[in-house]
């Protein structure tokens, strides 16, 4: 498993920013529900995944050593006028600037503070691309607009999403993480159609020490196969098993119990 180089997630992150703020100035109703954080309006998610690119670009432009109180973010809560497409565009296309221009002046090695025990620029890096990928993949859904993702960066973001719950069960174990550890079950994902040299196929296994995972071909309990960014979206719970694209082999009960208890962190 290798990340992508810092400037990759950095070009990554401004080119999910224009994606997203062609959802935004697309004619979509900004008050629409978003199926998929159907507490949340499609303005609503634009301005949490703005606000955090704005918290992002001040922990690193100030080298914050702990976390940051979000109050202390300049503009971070959006615009103060809510249906305006234009505005919301505009405040949207500032926060990727920002954000953007903070880590690449910062390099992925300037120690800052995370949530995540990696306590440098790279980690948020990466961690915005993906983010802000995932967020944008809602609004799409939302709008009723077509969606995909580079294969490197999807394969990644899988990478990145398994060593989140690997963290969260080392650091914060709590009942569902507990219920993911046990004997003898595995998940295989196959991603389909993206060449050997990516590698898109992971085995997770649920051990009695905890999750443990890696990329390759092997047999498992229950398989989730499908083209790579269906692979993705269903992993992040955006796109349903039964999605024509996917197929699920094997005991499909155990990914429905993986995808309900693996959300946190």
């Amino acid at each position: 498993m290798t990340l992508l180089a810092h400037d990759r997630y950095c070009d990554e992150i401004a080119y999910q920013v224009a994606l997203l703020r062609s959802v935004v100035t697309s004619g979509a109703d900004l008050s629409g529900t978003v199926p998929t954080c159907p507490d949340w309006s499609l303005e609503d998610l634009v301005r949490h995944t703005g606000g955090a690119l704005r918290w992002v670009e001040f922990i690193v432009r100030t080298r914050a050593e702990e976390e940051v109180p979000e109050e202390r973010v300049p503009g971070l809560a959006g615009p103060g006028t809510r249906g305006d497409a234009a505005v919301l565009d505009a405040w949207l296309a500032e926060s990727g600037e920002q954000v953007v221009a903070a880590l690449r002046e910062a390099g992925p090695d300037t120690k800052v503070w995370s949530w995540a025990g990696i306590l440098n620029s790279g980690f948020w890096a990466r961690r915005m691309t993906h983010e802000i990928t995932v967020h944008r993949a809602d609004a799409t859904l939302a709008a009723g607009l077509p969606y995909e993702v580079a294969p490197d960066v999807a394969a990644d973001a899988i990478d990145e999403w398994l060593q989140i719950v690997e963290f969260v069960q080392r650091t914060a174990p709590h009942d569902a993480a507990r219920e993911l550890r046990g004997p003898g079950r595995s998940i295989h994902l196959h991603a389909t159609g993206t060449g050997p040299n990516l590698n898109a196929e992971w085995l997770i296994e649920l051990t009695e020490d905890g999750v443990a995972w890696r990329r390759g071909h092997e047999k498992a309990t229950v398989a989730l196969r499908g083209p790579l960014t269906p692979v993705l979206l269903a992993f992040y719970r955006r796109l349903p098993l039964d999605a024509p694209e996917l197929e699920v082999l094997g005991e499909r009960e155990l990914l429905e119990f993986w995808l309900e208890r693996a959300t946190f962190g």
